[in-house]
């Protein structure tokens, strides 16, 4: 496996304490036309590296390549982690001939926070700022696949919605517009077929929010596949340790390579 980092932008748009970034993971053994862009979670205030590089070095080990994303965290708000989020996947699509990628097999995968931005890139289709800038900008943002982990999807909702992920992500504009960025209120017919997972005792992000998700989209004939462990912490990422809750909920990755062959990625 080899790696490499690249900015999103020439000239980053908007405000930019940090910048956007892309790092490519690219198999030695490529066994798919597929790519991955991954946005690891951290609730819109970081961005944990097992829910990226993790994610990432699993899938080249499995012949994938994938690309992580360095989205911009608060400070920053909406909508630059979605404009983040759509470079991404249209950057991929832009260069897929260079890395042997199908530009029609793209997913996003995201965790946690980084889950709602997989499912905001997903479902929310309205145009922002800082886009149509460039011959990249060109390209679809609608990925063709999205694989969701314990994935924050409402940012309001008594007992469900993610405060904390909702208030970095739009900080006084949340009451305003909470609900025009959850993901389970927004799916569409064009919303891509999902592969979701998640705890049912989950502390941190509630499972409703998976199963509000879910929901959605069955009701939109859009097709998902759906794990929910019984037990587990927040954050399990890869679940690398030996505990037996981590080796019964580490069954997920298995899961998704079997779904990657199955939708024909």
């Amino acid at each position: 496996m080899k790696t490499e980092k690249f900015q999103l932008w020439e000239n980053t748009p908007g405000m930019c304490e940090e910048i956007p970034m892309l790092t490519a993971y690219i198999p030695d053994n490529k066994t798919s036309a597929a790519a991955v862009v991954i946005f690891p979670g951290g609730g819109y205030a970081g961005r944990a590296e097992h829910e990226g590089s993790g994610y990432a070095e699993f899938l080249a080990e499995n012949g994938i390549t994938a690309f992580v994303v360095d989205y911009r965290v608060f400070p920053h708000r909406f909508p630059l982690p979605l404009s983040d989020a759509r470079r991404a996947v249209r950057t991929v699509r832009f260069n897929a001939e260079n890395y042997g990628i199908d530009k029609n097999k793209i997913a996003v995968m995201g965790s946690s926070a980084g889950g709602h931005l997989a499912a905001m890139v997903s479902t929310y289709y309205e145009p922002i700022e800082f886009e149509n800038t460039d011959e990249i900008d060109k390209e679809d943002f609608i990925p063709n696949a999205q694989i969701l982990c314990y994935p924050v999807i409402e940012l309001l909702g008594k007992g469900i919605g993610h405060i904390g992920s909702g208030k970095n992500l739009l900080g006084d504009m949340l009451a305003e517009m909470g609900e025009e960025l959850s993901p389970n209120l927004i799916v569409s017919e064009k919303t891509p077929p999902a592969f979701i997972w998640h705890t049912f005792d989950d502390n941190v992000v509630n499972v409703i929010n998976s199963l509000d998700y879910a929901k959605a989209l069955k009701e939109k004939g859009i097709l998902s596949e759906c794990h929910i462990f019984p037990n587990g912490p927040h954050g399990l990422g890869l679940c690398k340790n030996d505990d037996e809750v981590s080796k019964h909920v580490r069954g997920w990755t298995e899961s998704l390579i079997k779904w990657f062959k199955y939708i024909k990625f």
